[in-house]
């Protein structure tokens, strides 16, 4: 276990919000009951709902009974832990109101260093965000502006804008207020266990890191999908479509941590240099690259969702063939194939080896039946497989594929962390290899303006629900 960390306060902005209901919350009292939280803690919930810090408490304790694991969740625990909420009424648009907020955190037991250190948790829509940073540097409350000592820090929630404009606007105005090293961008994929073990695979394996490259991999391919709707989040859905719900952060970091060079050391920084070159290293997408590149679908029904426009034309689905031109990856196809109500939920890295170079058990001009592939499965299951041609028993020399496969729930007896307790846990401890820094939210914010420039003014094509998607998209794996 990590050193405890230093007395804090966390402020959860959007208390009453979704993802404190279903995530933050849970991840918190699971945390402080495993032990990571030091002796003193609060937690500040921050809404525009009028509530009593008891009444706050007693809303806390029934998303945790439908939201945590169970583990702890009895009377005692819950009292020690409701002992540190505390509730603020705010409106988040007035400045004013954040003089309460002030208050709260300044004059409760100062001499145990929960006002020195205090972390911001913008559990709120993207266009709050700078208002919120602007008035909480207005109240004396910013970084910048500290003179206690201590740290202030605080996590962005995705997305971080709605294009590199906006995305270059959102960086400057959080900048003014805190410091890039106090800044965390948060994306909850970079949490998961799997996704986290792409680095060590690659680069504590002798076997496979020599051949991570142009020369034996012929393709890699990633796909998010998801076999539901939009569910109630038309109005947002309006706004972002799928482009910038899923491929600007989700999709490219996991092409990021698949792709990049190896860092100089295991630094938050290194780390991250090498994840932003390979970002600014994607080939720039042109119009007369739409036709053999890009695929947009529209599912069957959308438009008929909650808070969606009745001719509405954005995308749930995108399937894109991208290029990395460095010296690793030069002319190697990256397909990225994400969706919402597709056949099956699943999120997966597939990288495909090169033939050998004769096939002498089938046919000679392809092995494609047997190629060897490395499966990253990162959800529902947490897997690794190794798929290889073996041969089938019997007399004649017929060969088929098979699988080797490594299991997180079989192979270790420890039990994981999930994406928000880690995140939480390393915001804390000032850890930011795991978060998205101000240069790669640019670059990958240019990468997807570039394809929305490129199929402007094309429709998406629709597909039925639960199925593969447009069939169009089988022309970008060509």
């Amino acid at each position: 276990m990590q050193e405890k960390p230093d007395n804090f306060s966390v402020v959860i902005f959007g208390a009453n919000s979704d993802l404190a209901s279903r995530k933050l919350f849970p991840s918190l009292f699971e945390l402080a009951q495993w032990g990571h939280w030091p002796e003193e803690y609060r937690i500040i919930g921050v809404g525009r709902a009028d509530l009593s810090h008891d009444e706050f408490r007693a809303q806390v304790f029934e998303k945790l009974i439908t939201h945590s694991s169970g583990a702890f969740l009895d009377e005692p625990h819950f009292k020690a832990f409701s002992r540190r909420l505390f509730y603020v009424r705010l409106d988040l648009t007035d400045s004013e109101g954040y003089n309460d907020l002030y208050r709260e955190l300044m004059y409760f037991s100062p001499d145990v260093g929960l006002a020195e250190h205090i972390l911001f948790y913008l559990s709120t829509p993207p266009d709050l965000a700078p208002i919120i940073v602007k008035n909480l540097d207005h109240a004396g409350l910013g970084e910048k502006k500290d003179s206690r000592g201590g740290w202030r820090k605080i996590i962005v929630e995705k997305p971080y804008g709605t294009n590199l404009q906006t995305a270059r606007e959102l960086n400057v105005a959080i900048g003014e207020v805190f410091s890039e090293d106090r800044i965390f961008r948060i994306d909850h994929y970079l949490g998961k266990e799997p996704v986290q073990n792409i680095m060590v695979f690659r680069f504590s394996n002798g076997i496979f890191e020599p051949l991570w490259t142009r020369h034996y991999i012929a393709n890699v391919e990633i796909t998010i999908a998801e076999d539901f709707g939009i569910r109630d989040r038309g109005a947002f859905y309006e706004e972002a479509g799928l482009l910038r719900d899923i491929m600007q952060n989700h999709a490219l970091q996991l092409l990021a941590a698949v792709a990049m060079e190896p860092p100089v050391d295991l630094s938050a920084d290194s780390v991250r240099d090498e994840k932003a070159k390979l970002l600014r290293s994607i080939r720039p997408f042109l119009p007369s690259d739409a036709e053999e590149s890009i695929v947009l679908g529209q599912y069957e029904g959308y438009r008929s969702e909650k808070n969606v426009a009745p001719n509405s034309t954005v995308e749930t689905f995108a399937a894109v063939k991208f290029y990395v031109d460095n010296w690793r990856w030069k002319d190697v196809p990256f397909f990225i194939k994400a969706g919402k109500n597709l056949a099956e939920t699943v999120t997966k890295i597939v990288i495909t080896f090169k033939c050998p170079p004769q096939n002498y058990f089938g046919p000679a001009e392809s092995c494609s039946y047997i190629a060897n592939q490395v499966i990253f499965c990162i959800q529902p299951d947490e897997t690794i497989a190794l798929r290889f041609g073996a041969k089938r028993p019997g007399e004649s020399v017929i060969t088929d594929p098979v699988y080797m496969k490594f299991d997180y729930k079989t192979s270790f007896t420890e039990a994981g962390m999930t994406p928000y307790h880690r995140l939480l846990l390393d915001a804390i401890n000032g850890d930011q290899m795991n978060f998205i820094r101000q240069d790669s939210v640019e670059y990958s914010w240019a990468i997807v303006d570039a394809i929305r420039e490129a199929v402007k003014g094309t429709p998406p094509e629709s597909y039925p629900i639960h199925s593969r998607g447009p069939e169009s998209a089988v022309r970008i794996y060509s």
